[in-house]
């Protein structure tokens, strides 16, 4: 790149984007409500701009921020394409957070998730700090790997069939790194933010698809093949991009990603006789090259030249690619009937998803309690709507794939099956 291209460039006026604050307790999913919530310009702690107290959910109005011009975004720029803010939370009995750059992109909801730990004599408040996005900082480069692992069928290291698990391990450096922390984080969790994180949440629906499926195959490739652990390491993959895919704790996601992982979640990439989720490695497409892999601004111009998902995928790839489901999700009571729920519908899976909506109603009490009877009538379309209104989905009464999945998420973390110790 010429280092004169965007020299003598105007800066394009700003615009706006939006921001919603969901605070939790600790490690569960049960809402925070009554915290005193500000927000902050980035750097300037004296600049607050934005006052608010969580509601019985924990949740803030949605809240519209001043961002950069969308094409910063869309358009490979030496302009930083997103606005950075500083959120401040108290709430009595907790300790108090600060998560400083927060990032925020033009007319996209950015969701800012805190966790609230327990008030504890002698601490100080938590402050969390989000790094720099993967295509605006400098990152090294990936080290080249062979897209499928050599493996054996011998005891516990290699798994006999493609199951989505619902931890993974993050390893926050090098593997080599002893000092550095590991992170459980819910495979949806990590996905979304991996993707905020290596993304923009501006660019073309088919280029954000194609790059979640090659970020959902590349991680189950390390899970299916146990990379790190036939190493000796106990981790089952890094925030190093030299060596995985940036993760970065207490970061924000995007609403418009988010939407996407939670329908593509179980999806990944293979090829024909090939049992294993592709390693499928990637670069910005700019700064570094990587013939053979995907280029990440690369697929936004083709997404912005109508190429499909698929074809997008397959002009990296190779035609030999295709999307494949795995057999199994682990961490949900029971799997996607595979049929939706409606007014009309009955039996022992209504039955199930009522139950779960009567335990998250006890933690959100917006959510209205209903007859655990197996029919599906006016009372649970209402109950379902409110839900679905409550955690961003689109509000319509059915019980989809994702809100099948979002119910059982929710529904985990609230009864604390599967809160970490």
């Amino acid at each position: 790149m010429p280092e004169n291209e965007f020299e003598n460039t105007p800066r394009l006026p700003a615009e706006e984007g939006r921001l919603q604050v969901r605070l939790l307790e600790g490690r569960t999913m049960r809402p925070v409500p009554g915290a005193e919530v500000e927000i902050f310009y980035e750097g300037d702690p004296q600049s607050q701009i934005r006052n608010y107290t969580s509601d019985e959910s924990g949740m803030t109005p949605i809240i519209t921020l001043p961002a950069p011009a969308e094409a910063y975004s869309t358009q490979y720029s030496e302009e930083q394409p997103y606005a950075e803010y500083t959120v401040r939370v108290r709430a009595e009995g907790y300790e108090d957070v600060e998560v400083a750059g927060t990032e925020i992109l033009p007319d996209v909801l950015a969701i800012q998730e805190i966790h609230m730990p327990r008030e504890q004599r002698g601490t100080e408040f938590e402050r969390i700090v989000i790094g720099p996005h993967t295509l605006f900082g400098t990152f090294p480069p990936k080290i080249a790997e062979e897209e499928i692992k050599p493996t054996t069928e011998t005891g516990e290291i290699v798994l006999s069939r493609v199951v989505i698990p619902e931890y993974v391990i993050v390893h926050d450096g090098v593997p080599t790194d002893s000092s550095a922390a590991n992170y459980w984080v819910r495979f949806r969790d990590y996905i979304k933010n991996v993707a905020s994180s290596e993304i923009y949440a501006t660019w073309t629906d088919a280029a954000i698809r194609a790059n979640v499926l090659a970020i959902m195959s590349f991680v189950l490739n390390r899970v299916y093949t146990e990379w790190y652990r036939n190493k000796g390491y106990d981790f089952t993959i890094t925030t190093s991009t030299a060596f995985d895919q940036k993760w970065i704790y207490g970061r924000n996601i995007f609403q418009s990603i988010s939407d996407i992982v939670d329908e593509m979640y179980g999806n990944y990439l293979s090829r024909p006789n090939v049992k294993q989720p592709i390693l499928t490695q990637y670069c910005d497409g700019r700064r570094v090259t990587c013939p053979n892999w995907m280029s990440q601004w690369g697929s936004q111009s083709l997404g912005e030249q109508g190429y499909s998902t698929i074809e997008i995928l397959r002009y990296y790839y190779g035609e030999s690619i295709y999307i494949n489901t795995a057999v199994e999700i682990s961490g949900v009571p029971s799997s996607w009937p595979g049929y939706e729920l409606a007014v009309g519908a009955s039996g022992a899976k209504v039955q199930q998803m009522q139950e779960q909506l009567n335990v998250i109603a006890g933690a959100y009490p917006a959510l209205p309690r209903i007859a655990a009877d197996g029919i599906y009538g006016p009372a649970t379309k209402a109950a379902v709507e409110k839900f679905q209104s409550i955690f961003g989905l689109p509000v319509t009464g059915i019980v989809d794939y994702r809100t099948w999945y979002k119910i059982s998420e929710i529904y985990v973390g609230v009864s604390r099956i599967a809160e970490l110790r």
